[in-house]
């Protein structure tokens, strides 16, 4: 596991003092942009990436250059021993770990019939599994009063022939995401999920057209596409103290679709 840390304050000094939030697969595109607004908040930040190392150190750096704590740390959510060493290294520069956000996913599309066992575990792998192995650690590591965030998808509720692998998945973060919020009872931890609709990101533009597009863009009352801000706001909310009586829910930032 290579880890890259860069910021403007002493990332070891005082640990407990500032509040640390842990993105998974924040080297871009959503979670990038939830990093990004978490440390205006005034999280100390962890950016984990599986590959983008360049994206994720470029992103500690602006991070640290508005005055905030980061620190870019690889490591392979679907592997547990890493996941544990992203704990690890997230505790050993900040002290612990507050809030996490599992951000990390893939998605490929296809037809139940077309669809081959690699596609399908693949998905499985990262998605529903990657998630489980953040939540099974944050579940043991999380400080009291924490937050855990877990992207969902619309797509959960739209049912949009194609989309079946990747939204069991989905629909897995969610039942996951609705019982650790009991098995966590008396610690303080609220665990939700956000459920984005058609968000304009590298993952979402990618092999369609541009009549696609418009026409996913449309269906929305709102009429325009998410934006990876939007879905950061809601996980601003979330992770902020507003949302201390929000527990074991899944907020749609859909613009109305379903």
């Amino acid at each position: 596991m290579n880890t890259n840390a860069s910021a403007s304050n002493d990332a070891s000094s005082s640990p407990g003092s500032t509040r640390v939030a842990l993105v998974t697969g924040a080297s871009r595109g959503i979670g990038a942009e939830i990093a990004a607004r978490l440390a205006a908040d005034g999280f100390a930040v962890v950016v984990n990436y599986a590959g983008e190392v360049a994206s994720a150190e470029a992103l500690v750096a602006k991070i640290s250059e508005a005055g905030a704590k980061a620190l870019a740390v690889q490591a392979d959510v679907r592997a547990p021993n890493e996941v544990r060493r992203l704990f690890e290294a997230a505790e050993s520069a900040f002290g612990g770990v507050d809030v996490l956000v599992n951000n990390a996913g893939i998605m490929s599309l296809s037809p139940i019939a077309e669809t081959d066992d690699a596609t399908f575990d693949r998905q499985i792998a990262v998605n529903l599994k990657g998630s489980f192995n953040t939540m099974r650690e944050a579940a043991k590591r999380l400080r009291r009063g924490g937050r855990i965030i877990n992207l969902s998808s619309s797509v959960v509720g739209l049912l949009q022939p194609t989309y079946a692998a990747y939204a069991a998945t989905k629909a897995g973060v969610e039942a996951m995401t609705k019982i650790l919020a009991k098995e966590l009872r008396g610690r303080e931890i609220a665990v939700n999920a956000v459920a984005p609709g058609p968000t304009a990101t590298d993952l979402f533009m990618k092999a369609k057209s541009a009549e696609v597009v418009e026409r996913l863009a449309k269906l929305a009352p709102l009429e325009r596409l998410g934006q990876p801000e939007d879905i950061a706001r809601v996980v601003s909310f979330l992770a902020g103290p507003d949302a201390s009586w929000v527990n074991g829910q899944v907020l749609r930032a859909n613009g109305g679709i379903i």
